[in-house]
């Protein structure tokens, strides 16, 4: 079940990025990355809107195609400079997804904006180097509905001290 309503939750936590708002907050901060990994891939529609962008997509899986990205070792198969992905928001998932990609390399993690403000984000606050506000966002295609919780990017790297800037989304007037 959803956090403000009554629909069941998607299996896994597999909701799409469909909304091009997600990528487009994060492109202007990934300045010198031109190759990710996407473990969390899905369908593929965050790899697209990237490549779109010009950034190359070293390696993509997910747990659905066989690779669990909690065990896999996909930074022994490619080469990246930052691993980029929409990663489940079930706490124990992220939490393990959040220790082990910062350890391979940079890495930019979509999810809900409400965990910043959680004592169990306080142990990643850290290495947690940015964040960027995005706002709600469209996950169900064909649909005009946007999610009833805000999401965030946040960076992080085991390299980070310091802990995040918060950069805000810009609204249009």
């Amino acid at each position: 079940m959803g956090k403000y309503s009554t629909f069941e939750r998607i299996g896994r936590d597999a909701y799409q990025t469909i909304d091009p708002r997600a990528v487009e907050a994060l492109v202007p901060h990934l300045r010198g990355i031109k190759t990710f990994a996407e473990p969390c891939a899905g369908e593929g529609y965050l790899v697209g809107q990237l490549q779109r962008h010009g950034l190359t997509c070293a390696w993509e899986g997910d747990i659905e195609a066989g690779f669990d990205a909690l065990t896999y070792p996909f930074d022994e198969e490619a080469v990246f400079d930052a691993i980029i992905s929409n990663v489940p928001w079930r706490r124990d998932i992220l939490h393990a997804m959040i220790l082990r990609f910062q350890a391979m390399a940079p890495t930019w993690l979509l999810f809900d904006a409400d965990w910043i403000h959680t004592k169990q984000s306080a142990p990643f606050m850290d290495q947690c180097s940015h964040i960027v506000s995005v706002g709600r966002l469209k996950w169900i295609p064909d649909t005009k509905m946007t999610g009833k919780e805000s999401a965030c990017w946040y960076r992080f790297h085991a390299q980070h001290a310091g802990g995040p800037r918060f950069i805000g989304r810009e609204v249009a007037a």
